[in-house]
């Protein structure tokens, strides 16, 4: 008697036909409608400092804009940095109040050391940072300096992405920004014999200044 061997593919469609003639009771009937998220006990800025950090960004929390200059003060001559760029009129306005120089203008901007700009939202859930191409910093400012540094408020804390749309929503009601980007650490590959390589696509290092503002 000749007995024709089993292939693999054929015992998997075998199993496939008994599974379906078994009928079954679905095991988790409330799947749609269970939270996607554990809920979150902490304060959404510890959220967003512990979130941010695993990823490799590094957060500064400032309690008052004098806060802000010192902690950029200390930075700026830690990484021995002069090259500073800020082109929205909010940071503009920040630094020459308190006399921090930075270069309003795009000349030498392929030499530039730091880019500061603002943000949309940040997103305490997993240590993002929401940016639109809506302010005068456009894509480049957060995307050429190999360091970018945002100056962020609390208020602009939110705890999903979709509460950060939502605040984007509210901010541009009659027209959207064309671009959305969502920043979570520092820009990172591992295209090249599979090292990860730090700056390839973006800034190798991005750091967060939060400005308390809701007292």
């Amino acid at each position: 008697m000749n007995i024709r061997n089993t292939t693999a593919k054929e015992k998997m469609l075998k199993n496939i036909r008994q599974a379906l003639l078994q009928r079954r009771d679905n095991p988790h009937p409330d799947f749609e409608d269970s939270p996607l998220y554990k809920d979150e006990e902490d304060p959404l800025d510890v959220t967003f400092a512990r979130e941010f950090t695993a990823i490799g960004g590094k957060f500064i929390y400032c309690d008052g804009e004098i806060s802000v200059i010192e902690n950029l003060i200390d930075l700026v001559e830690e990484l021995s940095v002069s090259r500073i760029y800020a082109w929205e009129k909010e940071v503009q306005q920040l630094m020459y109040t308190y006399g921090f120089p930075i270069l309003a203008a795009d000349d030498g901007f392929e030499d530039a050391d730091i880019g500061i700009t603002l943000c949309e939202a940040l997103v305490a859930r997993n240590g993002t940072v929401l940016v639109s191409n809506a302010g005068s910093a456009g894509r480049r400012l957060s995307m050429y300096p190999p360091i970018h540094i945002v100056l962020a408020k609390a208020s602009q804390l939110v705890m999903d992405i979709k509460h950060a749309l939502t605040k984007v929503r509210d901010k541009y009601p009659e027209q959207l920004p064309t671009t959305l980007t969502t920043i979570t650490g520092p820009s990172r590959t591992a295209d090249i014999e599979k090292k990860i390589v730090l700056g390839a696509h973006g800034p190798k290092e991005i750091y967060v200044f939060l400005m308390e503002d809701r007292f």
